[in-house]
């Protein structure tokens, strides 16, 4: 009895020098998640998120944040701008109605973002050149599908043969990369048109290979974190034109090695 008892208690005591190693490792599995998850758990806790986060798209809506797939959403919005022309929606009897409301109808009391969708940006995407048009063919792809759901808009940002001043040093439109849409003159009606617009185009980035979606002093990005929309930092705060506020900005990927 004595030497079993001996034999438990060494055994007890590896059992317990055990315990602090263990911890250790699970403190550095620990740590080691959250480097990488961390900016996106900072980011869940300050947009508040829960219900629909781990979806692809997300409509904050009266009844709360609801969850769609990328399909869903592109259908959802597309309903919204065809409705709006007195065209033909497609079937939406799957989705929430209070999703359609607020697409169509805005936050209340204030224009601004309700939808938001992640994407990947395409990788290998070869380089472009303009077209006649003084968009590349990306980018020529993007316009034509808008007008296909929104009919002819007030565009600006790009001309026949390229443009080659009229925006900052870097901008895509010199690339032939971006399209301007206005909505002039800046009121509560014209912010709610182009925010169903820029849905629109967070909705089908993936597919129509979106770069950036800029409107309202808001930003929305393929590289972006959880597809959320964020501060736009415009280099005049007191320029409208600049901050984006009569006109939905969006470029495509550029392609090619940078």
């Amino acid at each position: 009895m004595p030497r079993r008892c001996a034999i438990a208690t060494t055994t007890g005591d590896r059992r317990r020098s055990r315990r602090p190693l263990a911890g250790l490792l699970l403190l550095a599995a620990l740590a080691g998640a959250l480097a990488l998850l961390g900016p996106g758990l900072l980011e869940a806790l300050r947009t508040g998120a829960g219900p629909g986060w781990g979806s692809e798209c997300t409509v904050e809506t009266a009844e709360g944040r609801i969850g769609l797939d990328r399909e869903q959403a592109q259908r959802a919005t597309t309903a919204v701008a065809l409705a709006a022309r007195g065209q033909a929606p497609p079937d939406t009897s799957d989705l929430d109605d209070a999703v359609l409301q607020r697409l169509a109808e805005g936050p209340p009391g204030d224009a601004g973002p309700s939808l938001s969708c992640r994407a990947t940006a395409a990788e290998d995407l070869p380089a472009q050149e303009l077209t006649p048009s003084g968009l590349t063919p990306r980018a020529q792809r993007l316009l034509e599908a808008m007008t296909g759901v929104f009919g002819e808009q007030s565009l600006g940002g790009f001309a026949p043969g390229g443009v080659g001043t009229g925006h900052g040093a870097e901008s895509t439109h010199y690339d032939g990369r971006a399209v301007d849409v206005f909505f002039r003159p800046v009121t509560e009606e014209n912010r709610r048109q182009g925010w169903v617009l820029a849905h629109w185009l967070a909705a089908h980035a993936e597919e129509l290979e979106v770069q950036y979606v800029i409107f309202d002093d808001r930003v929305w990005s393929v590289h972006g974190l959880r597809g959320q929309w964020q501060d736009y930092d415009a280099p005049d705060p007191d320029n409208e034109i600049l901050r984006h506020l009569d006109h939905v900005h969006v470029d495509v990927l550029r392609g090619g090695t940078r």
